[in-house]
């Protein structure tokens, strides 16, 4: 059986986004293109990978299992292609990530990236996300893996992902009409802070800043701390904090996108290479030890007007 690569990773795109016009966009390629591609590795492999309509994209139990042999696939060709090729891509990189993702699986994924690409000198920037877009723009770095609005049509898609509320376990939080929800976020300009706000006055529910924060490390301290309730990308969630449902009566988050920004004048090559490597990877980025949920007794906090 023979998987040719350029189909295996416009399936990943399709396996990640669920979407065949946002990997057609991510790849650069037609949407005949991509649906080309995946009817010919679905005949390959003699089973449907996809299930899709006109409203939505879904993996199959194959299309599942795919998705670990198209990263390993592309992982061995990328391999392959650098051994027998006498130079192999060269260059330097500037890429810059957010600290909540640098505490992910980032580095794993750097580690494999300058395996792949030895000839690659790689200089890493972290930062916040409204900083790290402005050296994409300015020139000053090549390319940024951050967080934007879902549906924001910035750079390269690598995964959407759902925002929820977060807290420590045991800190005793509570809100009702005297106690409004206790926030912890981001400077402005933030995404997660921006709709946090949003559905908590659009759903009618008193909020209060407790804590301005710059970093991540700042938000994991002051939610352990039990100061207030903060805002996650689902698979960046630390596995010592715990989600809380909607039965708590809180609003929906909505999803956030994370995506590869790269400068139209940054090298291709060492781009492309990049954005492979994340790609590839983009899977693994899981919450830290698994996701638990806050205990639902009625007891518990609860947004007033809520069923409990």
């Amino acid at each position: 059986m023979v998987l040719p690569p350029e189909q295996v990773r416009t399936f990943l795109a399709v396996a990640q986004s669920l979407s065949f016009t946002q990997a057609a966009v991510a790849l650069r390629l037609g949407q005949p293109t991509v649906s080309q591609h995946i009817r010919k590795l679905e005949q390959a492999v003699g089973r449907p990978l996809l299930v899709r309509d006109t409203r939505s994209v879904t993996l199959t139990v194959d299309g599942e299992a795919m998705v670990g042999f198209a990263r390993s696939i592309l992982a061995a060709h990328a391999q392959a292609a650098d051994y027998f090729t006498d130079a192999g891509v060269r260059g330097r990189l500037r890429l810059g990530v957010t600290d909540d993702l640098a505490l992910t699986q980032v580095p794993r994924i750097l580690r494999d990236f300058r395996h792949l690409n030895p000839g690659i000198t790689l200089d890493l920037t972290v930062s916040q996300g409204v900083q790290l877009q402005r050296r994409v723009e300015s020139g000053h770095i090549d390319a940024a893996f951050l967080k934007t609005p879902a549906g924001d049509g910035r750079g390269r898609l690598v995964r959407r992902d759902r925002l929820v509320w977060a807290a420590a376990e045991g800190t005793g939080l509570q809100w009702d009409e005297e106690r409004p929800v206790p926030l912890i976020v981001y400077q402005a300009p933030s995404p997660s802070r921006a709709l946090a706000v949003r559905a908590l006055e659009q759903a009618g529910i008193r909020h209060r800043v407790v804590c301005t924060v710059r970093g991540v490390n700042a938000v994991l301290a002051a939610t352990r701390a039990g100061l207030g309730l903060a805002i996650f990308a689902r698979s960046l969630l630390p596995g010592d904090l715990l989600e809380l449902p909607s039965s708590t009566g809180l609003p929906e988050l909505g999803e956030i996108d994370l995506v590869l920004l790269t400068n139209p004048h940054a090298p291709a090559e060492p781009v492309e290479a990049l954005a492979t490597a994340i790609l590839a990877h983009t899977n693994r980025i899981r919450p830290i030890q698994g996701t638990r949920h806050w205990p639902t007794e009625p007891t518990r906090a609860r947004v007033p007007g809520t069923r409990p």
